[in-house]
């Protein structure tokens, strides 16, 4: 079946999706923590002994809360404190780092690129004009609840209304203003309802209510993700996943430790998917292609390099614990995050850059739906 946030992906990631952050094309900001030496090089008086710098400490990392989201700050890219999506044994927080290799695996990977390094698909600032990422915002149950439009996949779609301010930033979104495209994805999180709710090709009309292709409620407190949802339907992802429990965010990755499987994108897919997507978004039926869903985990023998930044370190640490999941048709190897200000890009492409597809291997599929 026609997706229209497959045909986004196809032209919108090749815009959106599709970026190359160049480090001479990005700002990069330098992130994280310094380290002090100890205290002057100047000699000190006997009387008054020059004061000495105390040595920085790594803020501790947040427990972890699953399935309550309400200890979530407020606004856009807001700090979830600790809060992770869905129960501790969703799928997308199950350890599976030593669940069975799929038999297939080699054939698999190969088909996405076995020298092809991973690409950061966020970062800070601006990419040609645009934040670089899938932003989010955090709502309260104050929030007014608009009517949403579905243009194309309202019978694939949870009814609204939606709470979804009038300012929420859109994937792609121009800091100039200017007119733009791409997958136009909305996400936003209301934490005291524990409620995620996503919509693609998004435009806000004049009477404050939304225009979108389709979109799709999340119940973040509950491993019944989605009530009312049905086997083969979308959502604003082609896999019929949720987009915001699969991105890399600054602040979990800055706290050293990411308790959740990522959401990453191929070139080519198979017209099949396996639990936890709900969605194929091709119509090629080849077993040497990845199916949407497929979850992939970094090889347990690859050392994380000790000298890769503390963000770096747990990306990676977070593919070999909970893995990635193939959730839409983009460039190989693309890993979705969201934008902050505060990632270090050179850093992120020359350390991500630097882990490969041979480093990878499938995790066994189980429940795979095929036409």
């Amino acid at each position: 079946m026609p997706n229209p946030f497959t045909q986004s992906a196809r032209a919108g990631h090749a815009n959106a999706s599709v970026r190359d952050l160049s480090a001479g094309l990005l700002v990069s900001l330098l992130v994280g923590l310094t380290a002090c030496g100890g205290g002057s090089s100047e000699p000190s008086s006997p009387a008054t002994p020059t004061p000495t710098a105390p040595t920085p400490t790594i803020p501790p990392v947040p427990r972890a809360t699953h399935g309550d989201l309400r200890g979530a700050s407020l606004g856009v890219g807001a700090h979830l404190n600790g809060a992770v999506p869905f129960p501790a044994d969703n799928a997308w927080n199950t350890d599976i780092s030593n669940a069975p290799t799929d038999p297939n695996s080699d054939t698999l990977i190969a088909s996405i690129g076995l020298t092809r390094g991973l690409h950061p698909d966020f970062g800070a600032g601006l990419y040609e004009g645009a934040p670089i990422g899938i932003p989010y915002t955090v709502v309260d149950s104050s929030q007014p609840r608009v009517a949403i439009e579905f243009t194309d996949y309202g019978d694939e779609s949870n009814p609204g209304p939606y709470p979804v301010p009038a300012d929420a930033p859109i994937e792609g979104q121009k800091a100039d203003g200017s007119a733009f495209g791409g997958d136009r994805h909305v996400l936003v999180i209301d934490r005291d309802a524990n409620r995620l709710y996503e919509i693609g090709n998004a435009y806000l009309q004049n009477d404050g209510h939304w225009r979108a292709s389709g979109g799709a409620v999340f119940h973040l407190d509950s491993n019944t993700v989605r009530p009312g949802g049905q086997p083969g339907w979308t959502s604003a992802d082609a896999a019929g996943l949720p987009i915001f429990p699969g991105l890399v965010r600054y602040d979990e990755a800055a706290s050293g430790s990411i308790r959740h499987a990522l959401r990453f994108t191929v070139s080519s897919t198979r017209r099949a998917y396996v639990p936890p997507a709900t969605h194929w978004a091709s119509s090629n039926t080849s077993a040497h292609l990845p199916p949407m869903g497929m979850r992939v985990r970094l090889k347990a023998g690859f050392a994380i390099p000790a000298g890769f930044s503390t963000e770096s370190k747990a990306i990676l640490q977070s593919m070999k614990t909970y893995g990635m999941l193939v959730a839409d048709n983009g460039s190989n190897w693309f890993v979705s995050g969201a934008p902050d200000a505060r990632w270090n890009n050179e850093r992120l492409l020359q350390e991500l850059g630097s882990v490969k597809g041979a480093d990878f291997e499938v995790v066994r599929m189980d429940g795979l739906v095929t036409p």
